[in-house]
């Protein structure tokens, strides 16, 4: 560790190094549980559609309960709360475990966890965007950001392979049992950061509400990037994860194996642009940041019209490392520009708005996909991308946001 926070000055600071560790195992743990609910789930019942049942009541409560987790988070430590929602994934896992190994599973009973498990994410998430700038210096906050994404773009290898291997080894009911342990060392990593008491809130919650309302509404760029972003991930998670493996499939040049490598290739580039984030600084966050994001649109475009596994999955490799400038950009201008006191709450009206769209998206390009041709619909979706993305650059608060110096940034955060 010694070696490591000679290199990069943010390990230097004890409660992050805590929480960086706690963050890793967690993200490690995280990046396990798809794969071995998915596995569960199928042994309960061999069906597609009763693996969508258990992620559609997920994914809705995660939506449904995102302000109020922003709220909380802002509310009471939130330290506590994350330590809260790692002890309840636990549970959840424990749980699924004692229901596997007496032959009580139903598919109602894992809807049902998955959706205390999307719950606990939604308050998780705006916790630790709020807890960050508590943990580190100003000067350090992209060099923390970075690390985490490194930690976070690594773990979407290791962790699907840990928990293959773990079902494939260890049994079903074992390798649940692992992943909840994960969360139970997380939380005890957690309970070594110290941090001063919060201050009791004077305000009721739907008060509190009101405010990071008026918080997230007053700074427009802000919101227009947010109500980009509704449409940016509507149409990426849109073609990636649901035209793209059809495309795959019924084209020789790519196939299965050869979608394999691309999205391999997707995130070794946003790998490989989180360590060269942790040297080099953006000064322009969002003139940047929605720059990179907007090479997206390349493999989204080169998957209609040049569907090869080499020339895409260079494209998706360029719009990986783009797709990391813009999240590094992006959750700085937050922690830079944004009170912490309120931080939580903007931070769960960006996720609502960022997110809430992804089901439309879905199903549009499914219904899309199985009635028009699908070359002509990807060309379409692919410039309407680079359009959106780099519309928002037309906006002066945008296009200007820069780095603000570290006096100024301690008196935003006053």
């Amino acid at each position: 560790m010694n070696k490591w926070a000679a290199a990069l000055p943010v390990l230097r600071e004890r409660n992050f190094r805590w929480f960086f560790l706690s963050r890793s195992i967690n993200t490690i743990g995280g990046m396990m549980t798809p794969v071995t609910i998915a596995f569960a789930v199928l042994t309960i019942d061999n069906s597609p559609q009763a693996l969508g049942i258990v992620v559609t009541a997920e994914m809705g409560m995660n939506v449904l309960c995102l302000l109020f987790g922003g709220v909380i988070a802002d509310r009471l430590p939130r330290r506590t709360v994350m330590q809260t929602c790692y002890l309840v994934m636990a549970a959840v896992q424990l749980t699924l475990v004692t229901l596997l190994a007496g032959g009580w599973a139903t598919v109602l009973w894992m809807s049902l966890l998955g959706a205390v498990a999307g719950g606990a994410s939604a308050f998780s998430m705006p916790a630790q965007q709020g807890l960050i700038p508590q943990l580190v210096a100003r000067e350090h906050l992209q060099q923390a950001d970075s690390l985490m994404s490194f930690v976070r773009n690594g773990a979407t290898f290791i962790g699907p392979v840990i928990g293959t291997l773990l079902v494939a080894s260890l049994g079903l009911e074992l390798a649940l049992a692992v992943d909840g342990a994960s969360f139970l060392v997380a939380a005890a990593l957690l309970a070594r950061v110290m941090l001063p008491p919060a201050a009791r809130a004077a305000t009721s919650l739907f008060g509190q509400l009101r405010e990071g309302w008026n918080e997230f509404r007053s700074r427009s760029w802000l919101w227009v990037v947010v109500l980009a972003f509704g449409v940016l991930n509507a149409i990426q998670i849109g073609v990636w994860v649901v035209v793209g493996p059809t495309v795959a499939k019924n084209n020789p040049s790519l196939g299965i194996s050869g979608w394999g490598i691309v999205l391999g290739a997707e995130a070794i580039g946003m790998l490989v642009m989180s360590v060269v984030l942790m040297r080099v600084h953006i000064h322009r966050l969002l003139l940047d940041g929605m720059a990179g994001v907007s090479l997206i649109a390349i493999p989204l475009l080169l998957l209609g019209i040049h569907p090869h596994t080499v020339p895409l999955a260079v494209a998706a490799f360029v719009g990986g490392a783009g797709t990391q400038v813009f999240s590094t950009a992006w959750t700085v201008a937050m922690m830079e520009r944004i009170p912490s006191a309120v931080l939580s709450r903007v931070s769960s009206y960006d996720m609502l708005g960022s997110f809430i769209a992804i089901p439309v998206g879905t199903m549009a390009f499914g219904y899309l996909a199985s009635h028009v041709q699908i070359r002509p619909l990807l060309i379409i979706a692919g410039s309407c991308y680079a359009v959106v993305a780099l519309s928002t650059l037309l906006v002066p608060s945008v296009r200007s946001l820069t780095r603000l110096p570290a006096a100024t940034a301690a008196e935003a955060d006053a």
